[in-house]
């Protein structure tokens, strides 16, 4: 094989790899939408109840290094936000939790509205704006409704 040929190959295999990383990058710092048929029950998830305008539901796991960062950041807005309640699950000893919500990686974020329903998901690191911003949208929603 030609060094002309392997380097373009190796190039080529480079920028393939790295706009793969960049794409589920982008993917799991932005909302996806979600179906409405499930209800989420908070006696399932160890918790009272859920939050009075909307829920942020956090899939944690003991080993996560990047699970406090978002559970801080998740808690901060709960507190700047009257009806909204933080929960933050932790997957390690509850695989049944974690198979039934598909989480296959942690942190994962749901919003949910103020009846339970599963209207957002994050998977990762959710930027602190956009969360805001489709809490914003879930409770307008719901005021108009």
């Amino acid at each position: 094989m030609d060094l002309t040929v392997a380097l373009i190959v190796i190039a080529a295999l480079l920028a393939a790899t790295l706009g793969v990383g960049f794409a589920l990058r982008w993917a799991q710092r932005h909302p996806r939408a979600v179906s409405d048929d499930e209800i989420v029950e908070p006696s399932r998830l160890g918790a009272d109840a859920l939050g009075d305008q909307a829920t942020l539901l956090q899939f944690s796991t003991e080993m996560c290094a990047r699970c406090p960062g978002v559970h801080r950041v998740l808690s901060q807005i709960a507190d700047d936000r009257n009806g909204v309640l933080h929960l933050d699950v932790d997957l390690t000893h509850r695989p049944d939790i974690a198979r039934h919500f598909r989480v296959l990686q942690t942190p994962t974020t749901l919003i949910l509205d103020r009846d339970g329903v599963v209207r957002t998901r994050f998977g990762g690191v959710p930027g602190r704006d956009v969360v805001e911003l489709e809490l914003s949208r879930i409770v307008e929603e719901a005021a108009h409704a």
